[in-house]
């Protein structure tokens, strides 16, 4: 039981991105043009993939069971955000802030090792191509993609069973746009070691296992790459990775750019700023990233944009 001298808090105030006025409807514009392109991308990609027979393939699968957590993940935030620019306290209440939480921590960790299982497919593909469709079967990819969930539920259940076994009692103000456990952890009246050893823990377990998947597995894409005679070879072998790479060098640049760093050079601002970027605008390139670099992709969108020209003329 708190103590009696202590109200326990049932909801939290949320500092948001900024509190210039002036900045305020134009931030909304931008985070609801980013959000906007972000659901259509994705919820896009995840439409042509599942209409075209032709990317019925492992890499394709992985790439539409992406597009529906990057779409989700998007979803945890922007609503929220772009609403509390009109309000004049930003409040969420305490259960909403641990599911906020636990949805946040679930669709990151998902995300890292669909990523990495992604990677596997690009090492098989290129590096064991006469063993691919073997490898690589439908059950295959099943079970990668319900591990990565599977990963995700628990990593985050740990840190949100643990966040609610913590006292809040004030104050209740987070400096911050949505619920991160750093800035909870730094206003609960309990006990919080527990709490960071264990997100040390699983943070840095999670991070290795999946970093280091998509680093081996890019050595040996590397290697098998430049061994290809012809020019022609290497580079159609590159480009069928290089959307992928792209998207784990932004995902893992900027979560290491928020997370791993010293105390000494971190800003409450450069924070916020890094966190829009992995939570919103990261899931709004994806898309971006494999239509614009994936000549499948991009035949795949000029057929059904013709199909439906078609159609209409009809």
């Amino acid at each position: 039981m708190a103590d009696a001298n202590h109200t326990l808090v049932t909801e939290f105030v949320l500092l948001g991105l900024t509190d210039r006025a002036e900045l305020k409807m134009f931030l909304f514009v931008l985070f609801l043009l980013i959000y906007t392109i972000s659901l259509v991308g994705n919820l896009g990609m995840l439409f042509l993939i599942q209409i075209t027979p032709k990317l019925h393939t492992p890499m394709y699968h992985f790439l539409s069971f992406l597009s529906f957590v990057d779409a989700c993940y998007s979803s945890i935030f922007a609503p929220k955000m772009l609403l509390n620019f009109f309000v004049e306290q930003e409040t969420i209440s305490f259960s909403a802030c641990i599911v906020q939480y636990f949805l946040f921590v679930a669709l990151l960790t998902t995300e890292g090792f669909l990523l990495a299982a992604m990677a596997y497919d690009r090492y098989v593909a290129i590096v064991n191509p006469l063993l691919y469709t073997v490898a690589m079967t439908k059950m295959a990819c099943v079970v990668l993609v319900l591990g990565s969930c599977v990963g995700g539920i628990i990593n985050s259940l740990t840190h949100t069973i643990g966040l609610t076994k913590l006292t809040f009692c004030g104050p209740n103000v987070i400096s911050h746009f949505f619920c991160d456990l750093p800035p909870l952890l730094k206003l609960s009246c309990s006990d919080t070691s527990l709490n960071e050893l264990l997100l040390l823990i699983f943070s840095g377990v999670i991070a290795i296992i999946t970093f280091l998947t998509v680093m081996i597995s890019y050595i040996f894409i590397v290697a098998a790459i430049l061994r290809i005679r012809s020019a022609a070879g290497r580079h159609k072998a590159f480009s069928t990775c290089a959307s992928h790479l792209t998207a784990v060098t932004l995902f893992y640049g900027s979560i290491s750019f928020s997370y791993i760093q010293p105390s000494s050079h971190y800003s409450l601002e450069q924070e916020k700023v890094v966190s829009v970027f992995y939570t919103l605008v990261i899931p709004m390139l994806n898309p971006l990233i494999y239509s614009l670099r994936n000549k499948e992709v991009k035949e795949a969108v000029k057929r059904t944009m013709t199909t439906y020209k078609h159609k209409i003329h009809k």
